[in-house]
């Protein structure tokens, strides 16, 4: 069954010579199990027999799921990891169509966070990269975007899974044009892409970069409105005179011309000219000079400025140039394309563009519902027939979180927690608990435990043995999102010289009676041939307006957009209408009902990214 389904990795022998990267609580990633995942939305129509995918969730588990349909069979993988920058990243919120802004129009809030001890963002992306691997086709290949937090250690960690034979390039981007800088140390300018291929038969599209002005300017010779320039014909070497346009002609001293059936082939093309002093050179055509081939230094990339149409107000977001270099250069038409970092969906909407298959992942529900939004107005700017049909699925009923960020205080108010404010291992307890709650975006692992478990109070555990052998020191719950089979077992067999009750509360398991947030209302209403949504109430997000005395009398003010399926099936909604509006815009509210409807989905999305779905 697909439920018990694990998957094997080889791992990679240590090699004599090139040193490994180590850190506490490292182990082996040596296998996976299956994680289902359910259909949610479906927009456009296959091509080939191929959707493009888009999946949310915890991304060890989607590309778990991945593994069993896509093993091996991944061209090209772009990824933009968490940097640990130590940063929370937020997304501005501006009411729509707001005629003056204040500080209560305009709100942020949080996405994600980039604040990692180390060993834990190690196994992190340690993990993810193991299953990338397998992911890729053998012509493969991979490129981690990262800076420089981060960077020596992720190099030597490619090292180790990769082969460090299979390390193709460094590529600096200049991320930025602003200096940075100030009189105690360098601007920091720059982030850096380390680019793996699976295997030494990758292959690459040279990419060119335009010539400059300066270079053009040589092409000062025209010819049947073909601008060109004369360069040597001659190169190193003493050789003989060669035949030109019926005479023999030396090169000069210390050089040598080329074979002469070359010249004669370049002669009969009309690519050879004498100069004034009557010496042989080739005709250098502007129109067939690709430019300079892109080295690793990219400065030409202009970073993303805050009011390019690209622009998603999505944190971190990447410049679509930077992608359709990277996309270009590594993929041909119809590969499949994969970013397990999603984000804005820069990657996806690239892929769609340059007509190859893609699949997406991202733990965030603001990252799945930008995404959508961007690639629905993609599709519609694509004329020819290509793989604009995309799916959003849902891994392992990964639904209760619009980000990490507020995990833990939800989990905290719907388990009815009494929270800790100062305490170093514990975040507060319940029913006499202990409760510790792991990070929310991802399975709990082994590796997890090490933090927990070396900040017990072993002082106390000690004491309580002492005065009761039999009793048990502590009872500990540990909260998590998934979590591996063996979690609780390996923790007891390691504290093994203390009698300790735990208990695992996995959200993913126990779900059931857990109320995270406050849900939405609406009243969606037939008027003859018309369906109209006559009031609409985000509740967590007309808290967060009345908290900074706020209001607002237009409910589509607060909408970023509204999904129709006028034939709903019961579990996959198939819009017919996408009514996305422009930033400063409304959403229509009223829509035309057409002929022959049966069930209809209603799917409203608010400025937060949260939706609520009526049927009607």
């Amino acid at each position: 069954m697909d439920g018990q389904m694990t998957f094997e990795f080889e791992q990679r022998k240590p090699i004599k010579g090139y040193p490994e990267l180590h850190w506490t609580g490292k182990r082996p990633y040596t296998s996976t199990q299956y994680y289902p995942a359910q259909l949610k939305e479906s927009y456009g129509e296959p091509k080939d027999g191929w959707m493009n995918k888009i999946f949310w969730g915890d991304n060890l588990q989607v590309m778990s799921h991945m593994l069993k349909e896509y093993r091996g069979k991944i061209k090209l993988v772009y990824i933009d990891p968490p940097f640990d920058s130590k940063a929370d990243y937020k997304k501005k919120i501006k009411i729509k169509n707001r005629a003056i802004l204040n500080d209560a129009t305009v709100f942020e809030e949080k996405q994600y966070g980039d604040i990692w001890t180390n060993d834990e963002y190690l196994q992190f992306m340690y993990e993810r990269l193991v299953i990338i691997r397998e992911l890729l086709t053998d012509d493969g290949t991979l490129y981690v975007h990262c800076d420089w937090h981060k960077m020596p250690y992720l190099r030597c960690m490619l090292d180790e899974l990769f082969g460090i034979n299979n390390f193709v390039n460094e590529i600096v981007w200049k991320r930025t044009r602003a200096a940075h800088s100030d009189a105690s140390f360098y601007g920091k300018v720059h982030d850096t892409i380390l680019l793996y291929r699976k295997s030494v038969t990758t292959g690459f599209n040279t990419q060119y970069v335009e010539h400059s002005e300066e270079y053009i300017k040589r092409f000062s010779k025209e010819e049947n409105g073909r601008k060109y320039m004369l360069v040597p014909l001659h190169g190193p070497g003493q050789g003989q005179p060669r035949e030109f346009f019926g005479k023999m002609i030396s090169p000069p001293s210390g050089r040598c011309w080329p074979v002469q059936s070359k010249i004669d082939e370049l002669i009969a093309e009309n690519k050879v000219e004498l100069t004034s002093n009557g010496t042989p050179s080739k005709k250098s055509y502007l129109d067939e000079n690709k430019g300079n081939p892109v080295s690793d230094w990219w400065d030409d990339i202009i970073p993303l400025n805050p009011v390019a149409s690209e622009r998603t107000d999505y944190p971190t977001q990447k410049p679509e140039t930077l992608l359709e270099r990277i996309i270009n250069a590594s993929s041909n038409e119809g590969d499949i394309v994969f970013d397990c970092f999603m984000g804005s969906g820069t990657t996806q909407a690239v892929a769609m563009r340059l007509n190859r298959r893609f699949i997406g992942a991202d733990i965030n529900l603001g990252s799945i519902q930008t995404t959508t939004k961007r690639l629905l107005n993609v599709s519609e700017t694509i004329l020819t027939e290509g793989y604009k049909g995309f799916e959003v699925y849902n891994v392992n009923n990964y639904d209760f979180f619009r980000n990490p960020v507020e995990a833990k205080e939800l989990l905290i108010d719907a388990l009815g927690i009494q929270k800790f404010d100062s305490s170093t291992v514990y975040d507060g307890e319940l029913d006499g608990y202990m409760v510790k709650i792991m990070p929310t975006n991802r399975i709990a692992t082994k590796a997890d435990l090490e933090e927990l478990k070396a900040n017990l109070p072993y002082k106390t555990f000690e004491k309580r043995k002492e005065e009761n052998p039999n009793a048990v020191v502590e009872k500990i719950k540990i909260v998590c999102m998934g979590h591996e089979a063996d979690l609780k077992a390996s923790l007891e067999q390691e504290l093994s010289a203390y009698k300790l009750d735990i208990d695992i509360v996995d959200i993913l398991r126990d779900k059931s009676d857990l109320q995270f947030k406050r849900e939405a209302d609406a009243r969606v209403e037939k008027e003859n041939s018309k369906l109209v949504i006559k009031e609409f109430y985000p509740m967590n997000l007309l808290q967060k307006l009345s908290m900074q005395k706020e209001s607002v009398e237009d409910w589509r003010q607060l909408v970023e957009s509204v999904f129709i399926d006028w034939n709903y099936d019961g579990e996959t909604m198939r819009p017919e209408i996408c009514d996305i509006p422009g930033k400063d815009e409304l959403v229509s509210g009223t829509y035309d009902i057409p002929t022959n409807v049966g069930k209809i989905k209603v799917k409203i999305t608010d400025l937060l990214s949260e939706s609520l779905e009526v049927e009607v």
